[in-house]
């Protein structure tokens, strides 16, 4: 029986890719998607909420009305871990992240808002639901800084590639 992706067969490859390329398809993945699965936990147990994301470098970052269970969530315990997934068509496209970090909740107030809110695109969401461009939504921003990353793609097994990579933040 003839098989459309021969590579995928038998173990996997161990190979790592280096830093930069395996930022560059992180990056790729950020940027190709707008949807992530946000885990939290808090006093009912784990909690895992559809987010619309936006990303600059390997930060994630969303708005959300501050008396949202998520938000409760965070601010009992800023630990969490952020999904980010293309769409599956079958085993040689599955590609997709696992961000762990902290979330940090920015007001308008906090000195670091202003460097992560120029890449919140608010815009098309206001045209949508009929509101004025001149007026930005208020609230929170939560942004979560990846410490470290598991990216996994299967198409790497082509090029002798582990599908799943590790990705750690360098040392400031």
């Amino acid at each position: 029986m003839p098989v459309t992706n021969p590579w995928l067969a038998g173990p996997a490859p161990t190979a790592r890719l280096d830093r930069d390329r395996l930022g560059e398809r992180i990056l790729n993945l950020l940027s190709s998607q707008n949807m992530c699965v946000l885990a939290t936990v808090g006093p009912d147990g784990p909690l895992a909420t559809p987010v619309r994301y936006f990303h600059l470098d390997f930060a994630v970052m969303f708005t959300a009305a501050p008396n949202t269970p998520k938000m409760r969530n965070i601010a009992a315990d800023p630990r969490v871990s952020v999904g980010v997934f293309a769409p599956l068509v079958g085993q040689a496209s599955s590609r997709g992240a696992q961000l762990f970090g902290r979330a940090r909740v920015l007001s308008e107030d906090d000195p670091d808002f202003a460097h992560w809110w120029p890449a919140v695109r608010w815009q098309s969401d206001h045209v949508e639901r009929s509101r004025p461009l001149d007026e930005p939504p208020a609230g929170p921003l939560v942004v979560i800084e990846a410490e470290r990353i598991v990216y996994t793609e299967h198409w790497l097994r082509r090029d002798g590639y582990a599908p799943r990579q590790f990705w750690q933040r360098a040392p400031h």
